[in-house]
């Protein structure tokens, strides 16, 4: 075995990875080879997070846009800015709506709080799916990093 690869001129255990069969070159945590369909011995095993896909799935498409999926996952800190994000816009919106009508408020006021009542929701809302994307997709990662993969 050679002590360097000439493709990427790095020693084996320097993450420069290669096919065993082909010599195609692989990422450290590929379990087999995307060229030949090789199995690759080096595979680094990943740890998966014991929280649920399924829980957090569903909090994520029935209270995602308060950060309820973010909370059950231990990432208190976004999880906080996304309930404040969705409170303020619902908010914001809600109180515009109810002094739409009165002649006490200015008009540039009122259009100023919608505007931000809907920029906020706008936010939390893309923001929530792109949330939800990952769960299902199984790209969501908990707090210490590890990816939500089991279902149970």
């Amino acid at each position: 075995m050679r002590e360097i690869r000439p493709e990427c001129g790095a020693k084996p255990s320097a993450g420069c990875n290669f096919c065993p069969a082909c010599g195609a070159q692989a990422e450290p945590q590929d379990e087999t080879c995307l060229k030949c369909g090789a199995e690759l011995a080096n595979a680094v095993a990943e740890e998966i997070s014991s929280k649920s896909r399924l829980t957090t799935t569903l909090l994520a498409s029935l209270v995602g846009a308060f950060g309820a999926h973010r909370f059950y996952l231990r990432k208190m800190g976004t999880a906080t800015i996304m309930l404040l994000l969705g409170i303020f816009g619902i908010v914001s919106y809600v109180l515009s709506l109810a002094i739409l009508g009165h002649a006490t408020f200015p008009p540039m006021w009122v259009v100023i709080v919608i505007l931000a009542g809907l920029i906020s929701l706008l936010a939390m809302a893309i923001w929530a799916l792109v949330d939800f994307i990952f769960v299902v997709s199984g790209r969501m990662k908990d707090r210490e990093g590890e990816p939500i993969k089991k279902w149970k």
